[in-house]
């Protein structure tokens, strides 16, 4: 032991010399380098710069991962090849999305000065920067500083191209920087003429033409290796502001903006003045397409379905797809202009700028989508994308929980009384308190107290037996039975952040997933996914898919009995309650209406035996409105709506309803006064899917070499 102990203390002390040395000897290696005076100021910056620098990358490796995610898939440029073809539920074309592989035009066949007046307009330092120009973004702001207003843009055309392929319109610091990153991915990744060529093909041009070359033909009827000059500076001008500037739509504006790119050649030096001189003198005149209108609302969202089903393999590797959708033309635009109509004459009275709205079958296949105001000002779909509080329209899923627990039907007293949540005491509109009342009466006024006591009872009656009494934690097991009704239903794409608030609809929702979950309603409680797309053809015009066969089956998600009890009480929301304004002459409606907090949103979710509607009208900004609730002008805008969408049709009621259709004198008086056009006559569905079967079997017969002889017995076999 005296040895080990020896041994030990010898070699710590021996470690220690040998430390001791190696570092006299390290700090004698380090003292060549010592400076001091103004060398030392230099290597002190240079060590500050290194550390910022290093702190830097890491942040920038953090912003950048989001950007990669969008790109992880190796596929990701085949994928974004799709070409689409859309049509209407009766098989007529209504609109192109993607790009367009059997007229691409390859980019050494462009007219040069085409190329020329998007360089000069967009980036003219395109072939120098690489992705990001930061003398153009600094030229932008020194300009728009000079201006007080944005007059120039510092995006380069690969920067457009990344948010084209990958991302949103939404204006959001994230975007941004998701762009950036995306632009240097792609500069790394592809050849500028590559870039340039998938931008051409890409950027979307107004009227619903996306490339240049569906612009071409959309505004000129011609193709675009046959354009002037004087149609290239007009077609260059629509990057900008695509519908702003739309010659269809403003002639003026538009050859005003050409005029502005042939400048802009000039100044780039690809042209002289004497050169442009006769395209200044006779601008471009475009084809006449004032009477033509496009939903593009509706084909971005179904574009994007179809871009999934692309992805998930069910199209397997066509690329160049038809898609027979479920939109009602006739429809979408009587939608759009009672939306345009009840903003142009109320939006300044009731402070309100922006509406949207989504009309779908019980079953989710998706007829009209309003996505706001003007498609031109904003891409941007509110009815799809934007998350909004939906205020009381979401107190059915909690009256519909109450029900399922077997303890509370129409009739059943509940209490209105004035309640709180440790320091949250919930109000009714206008401070109003109230007593016990039937639970339908109280659906009518659409109380918040009762709301929230109906939420207590909720979470008391799954409560642990034997576990003591806690209010705040029996609130919230209520919470979140009532939130897995609402996913259950169809309300899925938002998070329904749990806070005391919820039963009030204080959890932001979108509009899609409302209409979707009324659709169980108006069903009998099946699950209704919101579709488009109802068949894909490839492009020989075989069927690659159909949403009734290879998409979701229907899936009862509540019970139909509970189901038709909650519908007998929304009917009465309609009838007697606060959405009395949405009554249809001859049509049972159910449905609720929501105002949220401050008035900053305005909903009216309701529904027929034939059709779903939601409708909402508030702010971008998220400002209050002047006290617009929704049974103002998304209860009349959803009427107008669906009167239309009920003429010529076989009407139902709603899921388990008896009541026979109102006679409202009112609204008939206000029809005739308001001379509603009449809508046309339309086929069934049923109709519909026969023809599509004749057509299907003339194209077999001509592809099998059948004889005429043999069509008829097929055809009756077809129609029996």
């Amino acid at each position: 032991m005296l040895a080990f102990d020896a041994f030990v203390n010898s070699s710590l002390f021996d470690s220690g010399q040998r430390s001791r040395r190696a570092y006299e000897n390290f700090a004698t290696f380090m003292d060549r380098f010592h400076v001091s005076g103004g060398k030392r100021v230099g290597v002190e910056l240079a060590c500050e710069a290194l550390t910022v620098g290093l702190a830097g990358a890491i942040l920038m490796l953090g912003l950048a991962l989001p950007a990669f995610r969008e790109v992880s898939d190796e596929d990701w440029l085949k994928k974004q090849d799709l070409a689409v073809t859309f049509l209407d539920r009766y098989g007529m074309e209504v609109g192109h999305r993607g790009i367009k592989h059997d007229d691409s035009t390859p980019l050494d066949q462009l007219p040069e000065f085409l190329i020329q007046a998007a360089l000069a307009t967009e980036d003219r330092r395109f072939y120098e920067h690489f992705g990001i120009d930061p003398i153009g973004l600094f030229r932008a702001l020194s300009v728009n500083a000079r201006s007080s207003g944005v007059v120039q843009g510092g995006s380069s055309i690969t920067q457009q191209l990344a948010k084209n392929l990958f991302l949103t319109n939404e204006r959001t610091l994230e975007r941004k920087i998701k762009e950036a990153f995306l632009a240097l991915w792609l500069e790394f990744r592809l050849p500028k003429r590559q870039i340039l060529k998938l931008y051409l093909d890409r950027a979307y041009m107004g009227g619903g033409a996306f490339g240049v070359q569906a612009a071409s033909e959309f505004y000129f009827g011609k193709n675009i290796r046959d354009i002037s000059l004087a149609e290239a500076a007009m077609l260059a001008g629509l990057f900008k502001a695509p519908t702003k500037y739309a010659p269809h739509i403003n002639l003026p504006a538009a050859r005003a903006r050409a005029n502005d790119v042939l400048s802009n050649m000039v100044d780039a030096g690809f042209m002289t003045e004497g050169q442009v001189y006769a395209a200044r003198r006779n601008p471009a005149t475009p084809v006449d397409r004032r009477r033509d209108t496009t939903p593009d609302w509706y084909l971005d969202w179904a574009y994007e379905e179809v871009k999934q089903l692309a992805n998930t393999g069910k199209l397997g590797h066509d690329r160049v797809v038809s898609v027979r959708t479920g939109l009602d033309v006739n429809l979408q635009r009587k939608a759009e202009s009672v939306i345009e109509d009840m903003l142009r004459q109320y939006g300044r009275q009731y402070r309100a700028s922006q509406a949207a709205s989504v009309v779908m079958e019980p079953n989710g296949l998706v007829r009209t989508i309003v996505g706001g105001r003007d498609y031109g000002q904003s891409q941007f779909n509110r009815a799809t994308d934007a998350a909004r509080q939906p205020g009381s329209s979401f107190k059915p899923f909690i009256y519909l929980t109450a029900v399922l627990t077997e303890r509370f039907q129409r009739d059943t007293q509940v209490n209105g009384a004035s309640l709180c949540i440790g320091n949250w005491c919930p109000n009714n509109y206008g401070g109003a308190s109230a007593g016990t009342m039937p639970m339908v009466v109280a659906l009518q006024k659409s109380l918040n107290t009762v709301a929230v006591w109906l939420t207590i009872k909720i979470g008391e009656n799954y409560w642990p037996k034997g576990q003591p009494y806690h209010l705040g934690r029996i609130a919230q097991l209520g919470r979140a039975k009532i939130v897995e009704t609402a996913r259950a239903m169809g309300v899925v794409n938002t998070p329904l952040t749990d806070t005391v608030s919820l039963p009030l609809g204080a959890a932001e929702v979108k509009m899609i997933d409302m209409a979707a979950a009324y659709a169980v309603f108006a069903n009998g409680g099946q699950r209704a996914m919101p579709y488009a797309a109802i068949e894909v053809r490839n492009s020989r015009g075989d069927v690659i898919y159909r949403h009734d066969t290879d998409g979701p089956q229907p899936q009862q998600v509540i019970p139909a009995d509970k189901i038709a009890h909650m519908n007998n009480m929304l009917k009465e929301v309609v009838s007697a309650g606060t959405a009395r304004a949405a009554q249809l002459d001859g049509v049972v409606a159910a449905g609720k209406t929501g105002t949220t907090n401050g008035y900053r949103d305005a909903w009216f979710d309701g529904f027929t035996g034939n059709y779903v509607c939601t409708v909402w009208f508030g702010n971008d900004d998220d400002t209050s409105t002047n006290n617009m609730t929704g049974g103002t002008l998304p209860a009349r805008t959803w009427r107008e709506i669906m009167a239309y969408a009920h003429q010529g049709i076989e009407l139902k009621n709603p899921y388990g309803v008896s009541d026979k259709p109102p006679v409202l004198a009112a609204n008939a008086a206000r029809d005739a006064a308001n001379a509603t056009p009449q809508r046309p006559a339309s086929l069934s569905r049923r109709s519909v899917e026969i023809i599509q079967r004749i057509e299907a079997d003339f194209r077999a017969a001509s592809l099998k070499g059948r004889s005429a002889q043999a069509l008829p017995h097929a055809l009756a076999q077809r129609t029996d």
